[in-house]
This record gives C-alpha cells, sequence and structure tokens, in this order.
C-alpha cells in the first residue's frame, strides 16, 4: 500500500497489517471418547429397560390347593408365562424337580407363583409333636400375622362357669410352634400349631371351653 506526501516527494509504502489468522478450538480425544461412551451406555440402558420390562419366563405356579405340611408332587404345579418375573422371586419351570417332593412350608393357593420361601425340607413337626388348629377371633390374635416358626405360648383362662372359686386350673401354659394361619373368608383365623403331644388333650378341651389365650413370645 503506498501513500502520498503532503510536500509531493515519492509515495512511500506504508506498513501493512498482517492477517487475521482465526484459531481453531482444538477438541481433546478424551472429552471426545467421553461423549461417545455415554451415548452408548444411554442407549444400552434403554435397552436393557425395555428387554426387561418385556422379558417373558416359564415359572411354577399352584395348581391346586396343598395344606402346610403335605408333600408337594408334580400335578399341584403348573408351568406359567409371566413378562418380567425376575423382580418377583418365582421358581423357574426348570426347577421342578428341586420343588418336588418338599414340603409345603405355608398353605399353597391356586393361582399363585410358588417362591422357595414356601416349601422346606426341615420337618414340621419335632419329635414328639403333633399338629392341631385353633379357631380364633381376630382379637384373640397376638399380632397382625403369625408366621411359620414363630413360638407362641398357650395360656388357660379361668372357667366362668366353674361357681367354686376353683382358679387351679386356670393360668396352665404350653409352648407351642406356628406351622401356618390362614384368614377364612368370616373374618376369623385358623391358627396350626406343633404341640408337644402330651398337652394335646388338654389344649383341646380348652380350646373347645373357649378358654385358651394366645401369647407371641418369639418370632422366627
Amino acid at each position: 500500500m503506498s501513500l502520498a506526501t503532503r510536500n509531493g516527494t515519492a509515495s512511500v509504502d506504508a506498513p501493512v497489517n498482517p492477517p487475521t489468522v482465526v484459531r481453531q478450538r482444538r477438541v481433546r480425544p478424551g472429552l471426545l471418547g467421553l461423549a461417545v461412551l455415554l451415548i452408548a451406555l444411554g442407549g444400552l440402558g434403554a435397552a436393557f429397560a425395555v428387554t426387561s420390562v418385556r422379558a417373558t419366563g416359564s415359572y411354577l405356579a399352584v395348581a391346586r390347593p396343598v395344606e402346610v405340611g403335605r408333600e408337594i408332587s408334580a400335578a399341584d404345579l403348573v408351568s406359567v408365562q409371566v413378562a418380567g418375573g425376575q423382580g418377583l422371586r418365582p421358581v423357574p419351570a426348570g426347577r421342578l424337580d428341586e420343588v418336588v417332593g418338599k414340603r409345603a412350608a405355608v398353605a399353597l393357593v391356586p393361582g399363585t407363583l410358588l417362591t422357595l420361601g414356601q416349601v422346606t425340607d426341615d420337618p414340621l413337626l419335632g419329635p414328639g409333636q403333633q399338629q392341631i388348629a385353633l379357631g380364633l377371633k381376630t382379637a384373640q390374635v397376638p399380632a397382625r400375622a403369625l408366621h411359620p416358626g414363630d413360638k407362641v405360648l398357650l395360656v388357660s383362662t379361668p372357667d366362668r362357669s366353674n361357681t367354686t372359686g376353683d382358679a387351679a386350673a386356670a393360668g396352665t401354659r404350653f409352648s407351642a410352634t406356628v406351622i401356618d394361619m390362614v384368614s377364612p373368608a368370616n373374618d376369623d383365623k385358623v391358627l396350626y400349631l406343633a404341640l408337644q403331644t402330651r398337652d394335646v388333650p388338654a389344649v383341646v378341651a380348652l380350646a373347645a371351653q373357649n378358654r385358651l389365650a394366645v401369647v407371641l413370645t418369639e418370632t422366627a
């Protein structure tokens, strides 16, 4: 670029500004790789969620009623297809042979999925024990629900028909173990207990007179 001077002297070259160089922003390879990884993980997470919801497996369900303590047979169970059954923890149908021959730890209801917690190899009745059933009102049960293995104490109450004032028979205690508890449609409770054989006659007689109180002493 040339500039003319005022006094008419020859023009001189003026300094030229250097061109402006736009500096390009450099992308770090590490950040780019991290972004790609996050996108990939997001896609895998979405795919896993869809697969988990849609996944269908074969599981064991109860086909007919099975009482507490009864040995389970293959005819008592049926294979069903359940979507998303992983979170329910039912017994897979392929493990049928592991369940058949075991006893029901609780009453098995038709139409429900079977779990390993509902079957047992442990004896429900110990040596010298027998099973009895007590019909109780809801207010007579010492907890919202009693579970297999809970320890209870049966305490005899006074005989109100006894006018002699003899209360010697009152306050007798019997130790028992809960096998199961069910709730019939009339809102009463049926309590199944393992009881020492020697105590069975007295407990049955007291139950017939409605002279038993149930006390929870230990939870399973």
